[in-house]
């Protein structure tokens, strides 16, 4: 009998992933992740990994497995948050969900259940995977999306790799979220009505700029509105050369001034805000609504203009670095010169978008049929075949 060891969140997702593995004849072991307990950097009042770590333990117990708790809150703070509050100091927008999956689900978590004589890890994910063998008889594990499109959490797993994929199983990926739920009440499951969690993997109930301010000073700077003229993406093109010369046209950031607009009102922090954001600004008197186009935290600036469709939030190419780059699929991985067809996102839940990779010495560009929104540094793009993800990289 294979050996098989879910992460359960306490959520509904990971219970009814750990009932079906239960009832398709697996030997399962419920593992609970506490990843969070820093008490040097304050959350909330609440306690929601108590709660959580609760329902995982009657879920355990209504399906007759072992259940323990596994402390990871020293790898989660070296790894993820950590991370995070470099990141957000240089003026980048990490993921943190997309890490979480690579360093502590898929990484300390999976050596764990290894070491304690697993065949498998599981989790809740909506998300599916098959294999098949190439022409030297290697497995080749393929990371498909998942059926329910509404809940499609592959864009998360962008950073797995292939030995990851040939220890996990994913037991919801080809149900949708209200047969899951379904499932749950049939079974008498504790978590069939939960709620799905929110904030931060594994941290809990948090908005952001609290969570950031504990570490990274607030400090006053000026709000600087760049009207659509200045910010124009369109402006004088030049005449390009080869391909990779217009490719590095339209990937280049914009860099402003603090002239090239009007100051309309005051921050604490460049730090704490991202491209494409509009809510804690607090300007008014604007005909539309001022979205954040750029920060500048050397300068302690932030750049906004009116409008989801100001010129200054729209790109049409990004570029990965070379040591940013992942593919999932390593045998299908571009070498310099080749290009690739494919579907690509820059964030959770946003439609697939056209588009076409141009892989060059030093990295990739991404270049999409169509111009895309709020392009942000340090997140995530993954590309597809189809359901496929093929591959993923930090946005430069």
């Amino acid at each position: 009998m294979k050996k098989v060891i879910v992460g359960l969140s306490g959520g509904v997702d990971s219970s009814v992933a750990a009932y079906l593995l239960k009832r398709q004849g697996y030997e399962v072991i419920g593992l609970f992740m506490k990843n969070w307990h820093d008490d040097s950097v304050t959350i909330s009042s609440e306690c929601p990994w108590l709660e959580d770590s609760y329902d995982a333990l009657i879920v355990s117990e209504k399906l007759g497995i072992p259940f323990q708790t596994v402390d990871l809150s020293k790898e989660y703070k070296e790894r993820i948050v950590d991370y995070m509050f470099r990141e957000y100091e240089l003026g980048r927008t990490p993921n943190p969900d997309v890490l979480c999956n690579r360093e502590i689900k898929f990484d300390v978590f999976l050596k764990i259940a290894m070491d304690l004589g697993a065949d498998f890890v599981a989790t809740g994910h909506y998300c599916r995977k098959d294999s098949f063998n190439d022409a030297e008889g290697k497995t080749i594990y393929r990371l498909l999306s998942g059926k329910d499109q509404n809940k499609d959490q592959s864009y998360f797993l962008c950073q797995l790799s292939q030995q990851q994929l040939s220890r996990t199983l994913f037991p919801i990926g080809e149900l949708t979220k209200p047969e899951v739920r379904q499932i749950a009440t049939e079974n008498k499951l504790i978590t069939a009505d939960k709620k799905d969690s929110q904030g931060l993997c594994f941290v809990g109930k948090v908005r952001l700029p609290e969570f950031l301010q504990q570490k990274l000073k607030p400090k006053k700077g000026p709000i600087v509105e760049v009207p659509d003229t200045i910010a124009l993406y369109g402006r004088k093109i030049p005449e390009f050369n080869s391909k990779t010369e217009e490719l590095a046209y339209y990937a280049e950031k914009p860099v402003y001034e603090i002239t090239d607009g009007k100051i309309v009102g005051e921050h604490q922090g460049a730090h704490y805000f991202t491209i494409g954001q509009r809510k804690g600004l607090d300007v008014g008197g604007t005909p539309e609504p001022l979205f954040v186009i750029e920060t500048n935290v050397d300068q302690n600036i932030i750049y906004t203009g009116q409008g989801k469709g100001h010129p200054g939030l729209i790109r049409r190419t990004l570029f990965v670095h070379e040591q940013e780059l992942h593919w999932v699929r390593p045998d299908l991985a571009l070498q310099p010169d080749q290009s690739l067809k494919v579907t690509a996102r820059i964030r959770y839940r946003q439609p697939l978008q056209h588009a076409t990779l141009y892989k060059v010495e030093g990295g990739m560009y991404v270049d999409f049929d169509e111009m895309q929104s709020a392009i942000t540094e340090g997140q995530f793009v993954a590309w597809y075949d189809g359901e496929e993800l093929l591959g993923s990289g930090v946005i430069s």
